[in-house]
């Protein structure tokens, strides 16, 4: 289980079994996720196929560990200067990336065993009843407090997480997550 299936030389027949389980482990860790969390369509499916790509890298530097971390080290800071993600959505992603280095390097039990730890922990478990809910309102109209009726009659909780220009800094759009009543939000809320 802990001995790497790449002895001396990648063939094609073992490129192929890294790759299967890097896809088998990449779907089944976006599943976790979207099963434990609220995410994005994006997100789940940059869960799924990561494993893969890190994969390819590190099999494509040829068993070189160190440029195969560098290249993809690289890669992962995409993320990290395009939206900031919260500590949940990070984690994922080097917990992809780990599987990913696991399958390049043919340890591919150690990476299942090690899928099965970050299963078995419900990784990523978020409050069901916990939504993203966005406001675009104008840049001068003054939002503090502006929904806080609105708020109080239909939330339980509320925290404003992100404000954010848009359209060339004449909206701002603001990120609540909120936490409805009910279990379902009213229809006329929207």
């Amino acid at each position: 289980m802990l001995h790497s299936v790449i002895t001396t030389e990648i063939t094609l027949k073992i490129f192929l079994l890294c790759s299967a389980a890097s896809v088998l482990l990449g779907i089944a860790a976006a599943f976790v996720m979207t099963r434990n969390s609220c995410s994005s369509q994006s997100f789940c499916i940059t869960i799924a196929l990561l494993p893969l790509a890190v994969q390819m890298v590190i099999m494509l530097v040829n068993g070189n560990l160190g440029a195969g971390v560098a290249v993809a080290g690289a890669f992962s800071l995409v993320r990290f200067r395009s939206v900031p993600g919260s500590a949940r959505e990070i984690a994922a992603i080097f917990f992809a990336m780990t599987l990913g280095l696991a399958t390049g390097t043919g340890y591919l039990g150690l990476a299942a065993l090690f899928f099965f730890i970050f299963a078995a922990l419900k990784f990523g478990k978020g409050d069901e009843a916990e939504r993203v809910l966005k406001i675009t309102i104008p840049e001068n109209l003054n939002y503090e407090g502006l929904f806080s009726d609105v708020f109080s009659q239909y939330l339980s909780s509320c925290s404003l997480e992100q404000i954010k220009t848009t359209n060339m800094g004449s909206l701002y759009e603001l990120q609540y997550r909120v936490v409805f009543r009910q279990t379902q939000p009213p229809k006329a809320f929207f």
